[in-house]
């Protein structure tokens, strides 16, 4: 884990058995697609998430049957569960009654002052968190008029105005989001909000796209403010398959030293000096990692003469020559084999370092 980082001190909440703020590890966030009225394909959604590496999930709740059915689903995973809710602020009291971990809603969406008071009762009651979260694309019309458009200071006014309706209720067990598929304003409106108040951030580049385009905008405009020490949890908000999402929030939080999280490959580029088929070698030796769990470093260099030195704090790694390679640990030369038994030899290492481990 790095040090390089010096994170922002917020407050801390817990959503379930998972702390969030006050500088606990940052934690890695996704939602479901399937109908959450579905309880198995929404627990098999879940359980993969989990085995995935995510540490919240959230699921929509859009009506009363899916409200309802939140305690069957909450019976069956080991992540706490987050409840979604939009406008109608009874379901947001059923999500509490049935066991949620915490609701992410708008204060100011779900029906007015006396009904903010009873979902707030209700949670108060059952320890249950409030994620206040704002989108660009559903910004107040009064605030888009005050600023002309979507700016970091609309979004954090937004989100301020709705903190202040719980403060006033004595809740404030709270966490923020402000999101918008723009990165740099996204980047500006959390940095704004840090300097404004010390409750947890949850990081996030909304309606980022596929996977192809999401996962860039997201690395960047998650990775830039975790390395200026804001944000105490994430989610990586991609079209498709949300198990694309955790794992590369968890790469994001890996690369950066905030989190030990399975394999690291390690790959040259490649350049003249390359006498071996390096992409495909790369390749498999990514396909073998993609079952180990373990944090390990592994490369796979294309040049004999400097590949060891390169990759000297790899836990293990080969690099090719002309029909043979080396396997080194650490930088230092273990053996000489030929070329067609690399990856034979690299993997046999590999085992013998997870079996010392134990």
């Amino acid at each position: 884990m790095t040090d390089f980082f010096k994170r922002k001190t917020t407050r801390q909440i817990h959503i379930g058995k998972i702390a969030v703020g006050g500088g606990a590890p940052i934690s890695v966030q996704s939602m479901t697609n399937t109908k959450t009225a579905d309880t198995e394909a929404t627990v098999l959604q879940i359980n993969a998430l989990a085995d995935a590496g995510c540490d919240i999930v959230r699921v929509a709740v859009p009506d009363m049957e899916a409200a309802q059915n939140l305690s069957a689903i909450i019976k069956r995973i080991n992540l706490p569960l987050v409840a979604d809710i939009h406008f109608d602020y009874r379901l947001a009291i059923e999500a509490i009654r049935q066991g949620v971990a915490a609701l992410r809603i708008n204060p100011g969406n779900i029906g007015g002052e006396e009904k903010v008071k009873a979902v707030v009762a209700e949670a108060k009651k059952n320890n249950v968190p409030i994620r206040i979260g704002v989108n660009a694309g559903s910004l107040d019309k009064k605030l888009l008029e005050k600023y002309g458009k979507v700016t970091a200071e609309a979004l954090v006014e937004s989100a301020l105005e709705h903190i202040k309706i719980l403060e006033r209720l004595d809740f404030y067990d709270t966490k923020i989001s402000l999101k918008a598929h723009d990165v740099p304003l996204t980047l500006a409106a959390y940095r704004l909000m840090s300097e404004r108040v010390d409750y947890p951030l949850h990081l996030g580049i909304t309606e980022a796209g596929t996977a192809n385009s999401g996962v860039i905008k997201s690395a960047v405009g998650l990775g830039a403010l975790l390395a200026e020490g804001i944000g105490d949890t994430v989610r990586v908000s991609l079209t498709g398959d949300p198990l694309v999402e955790v794992k590369v929030a968890n790469e994001i939080l890996k690369s950066l030293g905030l989190k030990e999280y399975g394999p690291t490959l390690v790959a040259c580029p490649t350049c003249g000096r390359t006498n071996i088929d390096l992409p495909a070698i790369a390749a498999k030796v990514e396909q073998h990692l993609a079952d180990i769990k373990e944090p390990i470093t592994v490369a796979v260099m294309g040049c004999a003469v400097n590949g060891p030195g390169e990759a000297r704090d790899a836990d293990v790694g080969i690099a090719g020559g002309k029909g043979e390679g080396l396997v080194f640990r650490k930088g230092k030369i273990i053996r000489k084999v030929a070329e067609g038994e690399l990856l034979e030899e690299l993997f046999k290492e590999i085992d013998l370092i997870l079996t010392e481990r134990k």
